[in-house]
């Protein structure tokens, strides 16, 4: 059975660098997705030609605009780069640009030119999860992103608060507190085993 062998991660995007090559739909979706979840992300996008979507929701979050060719000096003193040109052999030097430079790529519908995937986000206030399906299928992640916004409670946040306080409260090593904490918080798990039986 094949395995998803991804590691996930969660980046504070506002302290790096991105940068988003193309300004067409795929470059809207992504810049969508991405500003969604982060709306401090730092982005500067790249393109010759830009939706007008795309200028606007960029001029709401201060997302730099630069209308030209894409060129190997964009990516200088960036952590992040998403290529969405329709153009397949620039896509392809942005991702050869960036193994050169040691820099994350994202080449939009190729999983072999991408470091990393931006799958399904599930965000209630604190609590934020992740789905990927190892970039096979997207409607897959859609699918169970609603599944968990459905499940979650819309007040998980108040329980993450209230635990942050009450953990700060508990005496004991780091055995003990994780001790604690898993008592304190097991209901969560088993009121839904007693409603499902």
């Amino acid at each position: 059975m094949e395995r998803n062998e991804l590691y996930p991660i969660f980046l504070k995007v506002s302290q790096l660098n991105i940068l988003v090559v193309g300004g067409g739909n795929v470059g809207l979706e992504k810049l969508t997705f991405l500003l969604k979840s982060s709306p401090n992300a730092k982005v500067e996008m790249v393109s010759i030609d830009f939706l007008e979507d795309t200028l606007a929701l960029a001029k709401k979050h201060d997302v730099k605009i630069i209308k030209d060719a894409y060129h190997e000096k964009y990516l200088e003193r960036k952590h992040i780069a998403i290529a969405t040109t329709d153009n397949v052999p620039v896509n392809e030097q942005v991702y050869h640009d960036c193994r050169e430079r040691s820099i994350l790529v994202n080449v939009a519908d190729n999983p072999p030119f991408c470091d990393f995937y931006m799958g399904g986000i599930v965000t209630k206030g604190n609590v934020k999860i992740a789905i990927s399906t190892n970039g096979k299928s997207p409607t897959t992640a859609k699918r169970l992103r609603q599944f968990f916004e459905d499940v979650i409670p819309d007040n998980i946040d108040d329980l993450v608060r209230n635990l942050n306080e009450f953990r700060k409260t508990i005496k004991g090593d780091f055995e003990e507190k994780v001790e604690t904490l898993n008592e304190f918080t097991k209901g969560l798990v088993s009121k839904k085993d007693t409603h499902e039986n």
